[in-house]
């Protein structure tokens, strides 16, 4: 009798498994589609933790800074940025903590010490709660951007 109640059980938890596992498989394919489409995007991505530390970088990024995705990991976000400019970027942090997301035209700085001008967009990412579990930090090449808006403004006129 007492294998019976066994075999109850272990068919009970295998379904079980069986139906959580299908349930996460598309949140774990959707997840993966998203780092893919991140990798791939032009513009510069890290993903920075509540902490303020670096916790994922796409190629792009790493390519702007001229550094290996490793050598910024756990680093300061800040530390992207020439000291002069980090107030305009803490003052631009903070209006996210606010709006949810900041734009600015900042100085970023790459591991041979070239200055080059960014876009810069910081977007708030919340848990579930509502507790700030982090920011997306979203560089561009500002110029390029500029440049876009001037031709579409020119293109509206005429």
């Amino acid at each position: 009798m007492l294998w019976l109640y066994l075999l109850a059980v272990a068919t009970f938890l295998g379904i079980v498994v069986r139906r959580l596992l299908r349930r996460q498989k598309p949140l774990i394919d959707d997840l993966y589609y998203k780092r893919v489409a991140i990798d791939h995007v032009r513009d510069g991505v890290a993903w920075v933790t509540g902490g303020g530390r670096v916790s994922y970088v796409n190629p792009s990024l790493a390519r702007m800074l001229d550094a290996a995705p490793e050598q910024l990991y756990g680093k300061p976000w800040f530390e992207m940025f020439v000291p002069e400019e980090r107030g305009r970027v803490q003052d631009a942090y903070s209006q996210m903590l606010l709006s949810g997301k900041a734009w600015l035209d900042a100085k970023v700085v790459d591991s041979r010490g070239v200055v080059t001008l960014r876009g810069l967009l910081l977007v708030a990412v919340h848990d579930h709660k509502m507790r700030l579990a982090g920011h997306h930090c979203i560089l561009n090449d500002a110029v390029r951007v500029g440049r876009a808006e001037e031709e579409l403004a020119f293109a509206v006129r005429s």
